[in-house]
């Protein structure tokens, strides 16, 4: 039994094979009813002793599309702020600590999916693992205050502010569960990247987090003003609520309604409002400019940064594109034309990815299209945001991920996601031998990540003996030092650097 103290009453977890671990801890108040669409509040203090065994429910969510293993996330429902954690004493050790944002587009994933199990991390490098839920889809991120103003209290980013109020909670109790308040890495992959680097600009986390791990997501996937207001009039629209009639509506109907909405709203709008129509946006409030004009300005100097990509993302979404199987070169600067908007550009771009890969084997469109929107969704802005934070810092590392998936008889690459089993220890999970494979050389390589995560956690340098030489290069705008990691790990210099100077003047 283990029995800890915190902010709002004591909560009791579970002990197993050397770790304290507490599930479904609340850090903030059900944002349901009349707190739904508002900012976060702190949860409401109990007596006794709160039993914290089972994970808390998931946020709502329409059902994942992507066949991957580990990602079921459990009941849903509005009452979701919850977190979990991961500890190897409730003591008064002062351990690193690790705090993990889950992705899934905004719209999908729990911090409960098996694969986020923070235990294997904890145990092997002594540290705090904390796994946290958000609000999600129109519940955490439609920015309803311009289009329904007699809405009282709604703000927007109201995923990001639960973030916030979770590392506030750290803050606050962390050393109770022998954690490091001073000491916080936050991490987090796709949309859970992307909210790590909107963290970095914005004013309301400043301070809350000393190191950040940014794994395929960057700072660029912010609606501005009038791109927030256009989704939510659609969603309004969607949902058959008229702006008038919203502030009676829109806190009493149904979640299933809300959900179905969303869903209705997305293929509606399509791509004209980017990959994601729900995600971060410059509210001027949360956060006042984009995040990553903010990061080059400096808002988060001081915080060390480790970001990186997988080098063939884009092709775990290709099944869900049926225009790829007839995709010609026409058909690709089409596509390019319609993501970029200049058709200049585009050929630009299409042309100096068939020059880098001449004299290799024969590039498809399609293989061309892949490694395209890999780079202008994932790689690039990732490096302009390793970019933005080493004109104010030192502490910048990249990586370039390049392990297969055996799925699908290889053809998914080194594809979004894949390094996750590695990153959290969890390769025997069920499922996940299917998706990132196993045996001897995927558990060293998952072993040389874990270190590599567990060392910049500690003090901010990912370098660690398993790596060659036993470092890890900063990355500088001038050499672009990364560590590509698969089957085996090496220290390159601007790798794909032809394609990179592409973009140049882009995104």
């Amino acid at each position: 039994m283990s029995i800890v103290e915190t902010r709002s009453g004591k909560i009791e977890g579970t002990q197993s094979d050397g770790l304290s671990v507490f599930r479904g801890v609340p850090f903030a108040r059900p944002p349901v009813g009349a707190l739904r669409f508002r900012a976060p509040v702190r949860e409401e203090s109990w007596t006794g002793v709160r039993k914290a065994f089972e994970f808390g429910t998931s946020a709502p969510q329409n059902p994942i599309l992507l066949p991957l293993p580990g990602m079921d996330v459990g009941a849903t429902d509005e009452d979701c702020l919850y977190l979990n954690v991961y500890t190897p004493a409730a003591d008064a050790e002062s351990r690193p600590v690790m705090v993990w944002i889950h992705g899934g587009g905004f719209a999908i994933g729990s911090a409960s999916q098996v694969i986020y199990d923070g235990a294997p991390l904890a145990r092997r490098g002594d540290v705090v693992v904390v796994t946290i839920n958000y609000r999600l889809g129109p519940l955490g991120f439609l920015h309803l205050a311009d289009e329904c103003p007699g809405l009282e209290d709604a703000v927007g980013n109201l995923g990001l502010r639960d973030q916030v109020a979770a590392l506030e909670w750290v803050q606050e109790n962390i050393a109770a569960f022998g954690g490091d308040p001073q000491n916080v890495t936050i991490f987090g992959e796709s949309a859970g990247g992307m909210s790590v680097g909107s963290l970095l600009g914005a004013p309301s986390a400043a301070g809350l987090f000393q190191r950040a791990i940014p794994q395929s997501g960057a700072a660029h996937n912010v609606h501005d003003r009038e791109t927030a207001n256009r989704v939510a009039r659609k969603f309004l629209e969607s949902l058959e609520v008229a702006p008038a009639d919203a502030a009676g509506a829109l806190r009493d109907i149904s979640t299933a309604k809300l959900l179905e909405a969303q869903k209705k709203m997305a293929l509606e709008l399509g791509t004209s409002v980017g990959l994601l129509p729900l995600q971060p946006s410059v509210d001027g409030d949360f956060l006042p400019e984009p995040p990553l004009d903010a990061i080059q300005a400096g808002a988060a100097r001081g915080v060390d940064l480790m970001i990186g990509t997988n080098l063939d993302e884009w092709k775990l979404f290709g099944f869900l594109d049926a225009g790829l199987a007839t995709l010609d070169d026409a058909g690709l600067l089409d596509r390019c034309v319609n993501q970029l908007g200049d058709e200049a550009a585009a050929k630009r771009v299409v042309d100096a990815y068939r020059d880098a890969s001449a004299g290799a084997e024969a590039q498809t469109p399609k293989d061309l299209y892949f490694a395209i929107e890999t780079d202008r969704v994932f790689r690039m802005p990732a490096i302009r945001l390793a970019e933005a934070q080493q004109r104010h810092h030192d502490g910048v590392f990249m990586y370039l991920f390049t392990w297969e998936s055996p799925m699908m008889g290889g053809a998914l690459g080194s594809c979004h996601a894949v390094e996750l089993p590695f990153v959290f220890g969890k390769l025997e999970e069920d499922g996940a031998d299917q998706f990132a494979g196993s045996g001897p050389e995927a558990e060293r390589l998952s072993a040389q990540l874990m270190d590599a995560w567990l060392a910049f956690a500690r003090g901010g340098d990912p370098s660690h003996p398993g790596l060659p030489d036993g470092r890890w290069p900063v990355y500088e705008a001038e050499r672009r030092m990364t560590l590509r990691i698969g089957r085996d790990a090496t220290h390159e210099q601007g790798p794909a650097d032809q394609e990179r100077e592409a973009w140049d003047g882009l995104l």
